[in-house]
């Protein structure tokens, strides 16, 4: 087994939630914002392709990079965990729609997510020594208003360019939703783990894009179903199965001596180029 930097894997349990979810917040601006602007497919898009993204494009270039070595632990409970969350979002969406009913069985399922990681944080010991920087709390509150403001800003800038794109270029908005609206809100999640991958930090690289994917769902179509309900038209049960597979096929690389491959990392970005190939073919 190649173990990066001669390291053993770290459960990881802070990282899949704190990393995660500060790479998710443009995801969940982006989304919120276009369901209240009236485009329920490019906020479900977004997520749809975002998650697909990390599966595919994120681990496998992360992986592409230096091999992955995944703790028992997330390849057991987190990557399942993953499925599940993939698996509750296919079913209560299969009607067409996302009710406020499923915005909060998604948001208990977050809720359930939050108890599991926190008492896997608590549980679990961890073998590196992580040194805090200080900082004044004056100066993290300015630096949170400011960001909260740019990121509330720079969604509706990027949900109406998304729109306009759309339009002009005659295609759907749920097409543009699942390439450009959710390459762009998962550039955090690839150089997260692109970065953690070269220092040999697989943990924080693998719990990046679970615990994205888990919050994505969960968290962010929870929300926007509960404070406006969408109806789906766009976003295909196609679309929604490979999501699943890039999800399942982690998970299966994983459980393969606990590590991803190069030769796997580049499978899975091969994976979705034609996924991406095939979504510019059916225009």
């Amino acid at each position: 087994m190649v173990r990066l930097g001669g390291r053993r894997p770290t459960d990881g349990g802070r990282l899949l939630t704190i990393v995660a979810a500060g790479t998710s917040a443009p995801e969940l601006f982006v989304s919120l914002v276009s369901a209240l602007k009236g485009t329920p497919d490019m906020a479900v898009g977004n997520v749809v392709g975002s998650n697909t993204m990390n599966s595919m494009l994120i681990v496998g270039c992360a992986a592409a990079v230096a091999p992955m070595v995944i703790s028992r632990s997330t390849v057991r409970k987190d990557i399942p965990f993953a499925i599940g969350a993939t698996l509750l979002m296919m079913a209560l969406t299969y009607d067409g729609t996302l009710s406020w009913v499923d915005g909060i069985i998604l948001l208990a399922g977050f809720a359930a997510f939050m108890v599991y990681t926190l008492r896997q944080a608590k549980a679990g010991s961890s073998e590196e020594e992580t040194t805090a920087t200080n900082m004044k709390t004056g100066k993290a509150v300015l630096y949170l208003i400011g960001g909260l403001a740019g990121l509330v800003v720079g969604s509706n800038v990027f949900v109406d360019h998304a729109s306009n794109l759309a339009f002009s270029l005659g295609i759907s908005e749920a097409v543009v939703g699942l390439t450009v609206v959710a390459g762009g809100t998962s550039l955090p999640e690839l150089a997260t783990s692109v970065v953690a991958a070269r220092k040999g930090q697989s943990a924080i690289a693998i719990g990046n894009v679970i615990g994205s994917n888990v919050f994505n769902i969960l968290m962010i179509l929870g929300l926007t179903g509960v404070i406006c309900p969408l109806e789906i038209e766009g976003i295909t049960l196609v679309d929604q199965a490979v999501m699943l597979v890039s999800i399942v096929l982690v998970w299966l690389f994983s459980r393969t001596r606990y590590t991803v491959e190069r030769w796997e990392g580049m499978l899975l970005v091969a994976g979705y180029v034609a996924y991406l190939s095939w979504l510019i073919i059916s225009l």
